[in-house]
C-alpha cells in the first residue's frame, strides 16, 4: 500500500523549474517509489535505470557519455551517488538543451550527492531531502504548509487536525516511520532495524569511510543514539568508543550525511554573548534510536528516562519533514542555551520573528513550563512571536498571552 507523500507537488514543481530534480534521503524511506508515483502521473513516458543493477553502474562509471546516449532523457537515475561522474555529463545535457523535468535523480548519500551537485549541477536542479513518514502522511493528512506557531497556521490546520491517540503514538515512536514499518504492521521490529542498520554500514559508511571494524562503527551508533536530544559532546562520544576525536567527527559527518541525525544549531547574535555554541543531536528516526538503545516496547520507552528525549526527537523530526517536504533544505530552526542554564527547546525564525516552542512529553503544562521564553525580550534586536508549549495534551488553548498548548496533532 503506498501512502501518498507531501513531497510529491515539491517535486511536481521543482520539475517545472529545473532540468534536473534530486530527492535525497536516508534509506528506506520511500525515495523511488515517490518518484515513481510522481513519474506515473506524467503525459509523458520517463525512463528509469537503478545503480542497483550492476552492469548498468559499470557502464556509467566507465563510459558515462555513453550511458547517457543509450538512456536519453527524460530520465529517472536510482541510487546516482554510486556514479557520481554522471553529473558532468547530465550537466552538459541540460546546457545544450535547456530543457526542464529532464532527469529525476535519488540518492541516500548526501556528501556524494552534493559534491557533485555544487560542482557540476549548481542551479540546474532542484533539491528535496525526504524523510520517514510523517504524522500528517500517516492519518492522510493533504494540509502541507510547514508548521509555524502563528495565528494563520493554527486556523488552516486545525480544520484538519485528527486527534492523535496516545498509545498509538508512542508506539510510532518506539516503532519508527519507515514506510515500511508503518504499513507493515507484522513486520519484525528487532530484525527489521537489525538488517538496516547491516546494510547502512554495508553500502554507506564502507564508501565514505574507511572503517575497519564495522562491530565498533556499529558501538558508536548505538552510544550516539543514547545522546538523542543531548548537546553534542565529541570528546566525550570519542572516550566512550574508544577512537580519536577527528575519528569521532569524521563517523558523526557521515550519519549527518547519511541523514541518520541532525544537528540542531544553537541561536546567537552579536549580542548574545552568553549563548552556547554547541548542537543538540537527534536521530531522525526514532525507531532506529529505540532498536540502537534497546527500548524494546513503546511502554518501556514512555515511562524511561529517555521518554523525554525520545519525545523531543520525534517533534524537531516531524517539524523538519513539514519543512522538507515543502522543498525547504535548510529550514530556520534553532535553539536557545546560555551559559546559566536557561534553554528554550526549539526556536523558529519566519520573517525576522522568532518564535520560542518547548516540547514536554506530558499532558499538563502551565506557565513555569515557558518562563525561559522571557529572556528573548531583554535581547533588544529580537522580535518575538507566538509560541507556546508542543505536548500530549488533546487540545489546542492559549496557555498565557500569545502562547499556546500545541497539541502534537497539530504539528
Amino acid at each position: 500500500m503506498y501512502l501518498p507523500r507531501h513531497a510529491e507537488k515539491t517535486v511536481k514543481k521543482i520539475s517545472t523549474m529545473f532540468g534536473a530534480v534530486l530527492v535525497s534521503g536516508p534509506r528506506q524511506v520511500g525515495k523511488s517509489t515517490m518518484i515513481e508515483q510522481v513519474l506515473s502521473e506524467l503525459p509523458t513516458i520517463v525512463r528509469r535505470v537503478t545503480f542497483d543493477d550492476q552492469l548498468l553502474l559499470l557502464s556509467a562509471l566507465e563510459q558515462p557519455d555513453t550511458f547517457l546516449k543509450d538512456h536519453p532523457p527524460p530520465l529517472f537515475i536510482d541510487e546516482v551517488q554510486r556514479a557520481p561522474k554522471l553529473f558532468y555529463h547530465i550537466k552538459q545535457i541540460l546546457d545544450k538543451d535547456k530543457k526542464k523535468g529532464q532527469f529525476y535523480l535519488s540518492g541516500s548519500q548526501q556528501f556524494d550527492l552534493m559534491e557533485g551537485v555544487s560542482e557540476s549541477l549548481s542551479g540546474r536542479i532542484g533539491l528535496i531531502n525526504l524523510l520517514p513518514l510523517s504524522l500528517r502522511e500517516q492519518a492522510k493528512i493533504a494540509y502541507d504548509a510547514p508548521f509555524i506557531p502563528n495565528n494563520r497556521y493554527f486556523e488552516e490546520r486545525g480544520h484538519v487536525a485528527k486527534p492523535v491517540d496516545y498509545g498509538l503514538l508512542w508506539k510510532t515512536i518506539q516503532r519508527g516511520s519507515l514506510p515500511e514499518m508503518v504499513v507493515e504492521e507484522d513486520f519484525d521490529w528487532q530484525l527489521y532495524y537489525g538488517s538496516y542498520v547491516a546494510t547502512y554500514i554495508d553500502r554507506d559508511v564502507k564508501k565514505l569511510a574507511q572503517v575497519a571494524d564495522e562491530m565498533k562503527f556499529t558501538r558508536f551508533m548505538t552510544v550516539v543514539a543514547s545522546y538523542n536530544g543531548q548537546l553534542l559532546n565529541v570528546a566525550s562520544l570519542a572516550r566512550d568508543i574508544g577512537v580519536s576525536q577527528p575519528t569521532a567527527e569524521r563517523w558523526l559527518s557521515i550519519l549527518v550525511s547519511s541523514n541518520i541525525i541532525y544537528l540542531l544549531e544553537p541561536y546567537h547574535n552579536n549580542l548574545i554573548s552568553r549563548a552556547i555554541k554547541t548542537p543538540k543531536l537527534y536521530f531522525l528516526d526514532t525507531g532506529l534510536a529505540a532498536y540502537l538503545t534497546r527500548w524494546t516496547s513503546p511502554e518501556a520507552l514512555r515511562e524511561g528516562a529517555m521518554g523525554g528525549a525520545f519525545f523531543e526527537s520525534f517533534v524537531i523530526s516531524e517539524i523538519l519533514k513539514s519543512y522538507y517536504n515543502a522543498g525547504v533544505m535548510k529550514p530556520p530552526l534553532y535553539f536557545y542555551r546560555d551559559k546559566e542554564g536557561i534553554e528554550i527547546d526549539l526556536l523558529i525564525e519566519d520573517s525576522g520573528t522568532i518564535h520560542p516552542l518547548e516540547i514536554k512529553k506530558h499532558a499538563d503544562p502551565s506557565k513555569k513550563d515557558i518562563a525561559a521564553f522571557t529572556i528573548l525580550d531583554s535581547i533588544p534586536t529580537i522580535k518575538r512571536g507566538p509560541g507556546g508549549v508542543i505536548c500530549t495534551y488533546d487540545s489546542l488553548v492559549t496557555l498565557v498571552g500569545e502562547d499556546r498548548v500545541i497539541p502534537v496533532s497539530y504539528l
